[in-house]
């Protein structure tokens, strides 16, 4: 089988810093020829696009979870009292937090 010749040429700029990265991962992959390295990279290269949105959610939900645990550990040290009110809050936002780290878990486990 003929192999085909390229003819085509692709040109374009980069940053110092742009290229000076370029180098590294050329070095870290062990090719040593730029074209080589570019064509490689955008041909059999591939982009990782993450969704964090339910990172975000769990990261909101903590904050609500401390801002709680924060308040209710106020009120404790200052009247010497926990209220049955507070602790059912308390659960309730934990149980809230776990539901999220679930859902966070298992969208992790299928990007791996």
């Amino acid at each position: 089988m003929e192999e085909e010749k390229r003819d085509v040429s692709v040109h374009f700029w980069v940053t110092k810093s742009e290229r000076q990265w370029i180098n590294d991962n050329m070095k870290r992959t062990g090719i040593i020829v730029l074209g080589a390295y570019l064509r490689k990279m955008a041909l059999n290269g591939y982009i990782i696009n993450l969704e964090l949105t339910t990172v975000k959610e769990l990261i909101r939900v903590l904050r609500i979870t401390s801002d709680n645990i924060n308040q209710i550990a106020k009120r404790a040290n200052a009247t010497g009292n926990i209220y049955h009110a507070d602790i059912v809050e308390m659960q309730k936002r934990y149980d809230k937090l776990w539901d999220v780290a679930g859902i966070v878990m298992d969208t992790m486990g299928e990007l791996l």
